[in-house]
């Protein structure tokens, strides 16, 4: 931490990073806003052991498990500037520029900036403005700033990658000298001892997926973390104890993306940022929803595989999923697998076929499917970084076969298939000639408003849910049938900032 090692933590399996920096390690530059991955102002920086080194990333402190750093390099807005007299290029800009105002946010904002200049000041020094802009504000899409002063703070952002010359000399110095730089997988302590174990608690951090067996067959009771993006939430929002937490992050299967000719195989423990470079070409509409799917600091920790297991009904990737028909395996302790549909694995309202000492290990997409048109959509109040309130995904085989595959999250205690609609529509003439059959798309709205009835809660009503439904509907339609015929509909048309 900070080029300094930590070992021998006393501490309970669920503490948080933040609450160990500020209390364990009176680093007091980091700041609790939200304790829920909101604000960004808990973000520190976290390198992690790669092939390649240490591979550097943007994290949420307050909904990090300190247990799952282990082997990690950390270092926090403290150990940027290299005395008082030489400042990181960040610090320097956001003080040049005027770009903090009463300074709460101020070090998270530094240390998303101090990461984008990390990991693509090199790239980004001689980039144009309007790339510069870009690559600044996704960098601080994950920080808010209650005195709302983005526009000088996005500008120091613009100003420190104009000067890669200065980049500081901390990491330069670090990784070099770093204790755990090189550290394989293999030297670390063996998986029957728990890393964390104050107050009772424990906390492992098996290495492969026999390890993470064998400790489901002992502790079958176990909590399972991969991200922790949604399950530390029971600690700092619902002040919960975790007493026995079995890590993800280092089951190196897990993590794995295979592709080959007829599927794509995503290991369960995938984050979200990983899933942004690997599925780019295979699923860009896919990609592009991730970039609204949580803050980048959320995306670089949060996984495709929790996200499933939360069975929340407004999770984002299950409809996608959904509509690709995709397959899931799980494992038990005893190495036992089965393979079975999504839309058999949400059985009610946060309930899914998962059973007690069983743990998801992989997702199958069929390529075919990958291949098809595909129409995704999110409404939520906010663009980015929202819960959605609806989430649609429509998948078409073409007007050769007029296969439909439909799902909505939002609409239903589960992420739910809309298959009365879909066949419905499979087996009518919707789309003739380039022509779009209005009645027979309202007639299909019919069906959809039989199958389901969602609620109203606070981001909607069941009204303007069932609404939304309809209307994505028809607005996936017509941009299936505008692309049939070679021709182009813009049906996304908003100002986003």
């Amino acid at each position: 931490m900070n080029n300094k090692p930590v070992e021998g933590v006393d501490a309970a399996a669920d503490m948080t990073l933040l609450r160990y920096l500020r209390s364990g390690q009176q680093l007091m530059g980091t700041k609790e806003g939200c304790a829920s991955g909101d604000c960004g102002a808990c973000t520190v920086i976290v390198g992690r052991p790669s092939p390649q080194g240490l591979a550097y990333s943007t994290v949420n402190a307050c909904i990090c498990p300190l247990g799952s750093l282990q082997d990690c390099h950390v270092f926090t807005v403290e150990a940027l500037a290299d005395s008082a007299d030489s400042l990181h290029p960040v610090q320097a800009a956001m003080v040049e520029c005027h770009g903090s105002q009463c300074g709460f946010c101020t070090p998270g904002f530094v240390m998303s900036l101090a990461n984008l200049q990390l990991n693509e000041g090199e790239r980004l020094a001689q980039a144009e403005d309007a790339v510069q802009r870009a690559a600044v504000i996704d960098a601080i899409s994950g920080n808010l700033c209650r005195c709302t002063g983005y526009r000088p703070i996005v500008t120091a952002g613009m100003v420190a990658l104009k000067k890669p010359a200065q980049v500081a000399s901390f990491v330069q110095e670090w990784v070099p000298n770093a204790p755990l730089a090189g550290k394989n997988p293999e030297s670390v302590a063996p998986v029957a001892a728990s890393l964390l174990q104050g107050d009772g608690s424990s906390y492992w951090q098996p290495h492969t997926e026999v390890e993470l067996q064998q400790l489901l067959h002992a502790y079958p009771h176990a909590r399972l973390v991969a991200g922790g993006t949604d399950l530390m939430l029971e600690v700092t929002q619902q002040y919960k104890s975790l007493a026995h937490l079995i890590d993800l992050n280092r089951v190196e299967t897990l993590q794995q993306i295979e592709i080959n000719e007829r599927e794509v195989i995503l290991g369960a423990a995938v984050c979200y940022s990983q899933l942004e470079k690997s599925l780019r070409d295979l699923s860009p509409e896919f990609v592009a929803l991730l970039g609204r799917l949580g803050s980048r600091q959320i995306r670089n920790r949060g996984t495709l595989g929790g996200n499933i297991c939360n069975a929340s009904p407004i999770a984002d990737s299950p409809p996608y999923l959904l509509a690709l028909d995709v397959e899931v395996e799980i494992v038990n302790g005893r190495g036992e697998v089965r393979r079975e549909k999504l839309t058999q694995f949400y059985r009610d309202y946060k309930k899914t076929s998962l059973m007690t000492g069983e743990y998801l290990a992989r997702i199958y997409i069929n390529r075919a499917h990958l291949a098809k048109p595909l129409k995704l959509f999110k409404i939520s109040k906010r663009y980015e970084d929202d819960i959605s309130a609806v989430m649609g995904a429509f998948c078409w085989s073409g007007k050769t076969t007029n296969e439909f595959f439909i799902a909505f999250g939002g609409m239903a205690a589960i992420p739910k298939r809309a298959s009365a609609t879909e066949q419905f529509l499979s087996n009518t003439n919707w789309y003739v000639n380039g022509v779009v059959d209005e009645n027979i798309l309202e007639q299909a709205c019919d069906v959809l408003r039989s199958e389901f009835s969602p609620l109203s809660d606070v981001r909607a009503s069941a009204e303007y849910r069932m609404a939304m439904a309809c209307n994505l509907l028809k607005k996936s339609c017509y941009e299936f049938a505008a692309e049939a015929s070679g021709n182009q509909i813009e049906t996304r048309l908003f100002a986003h900032a």
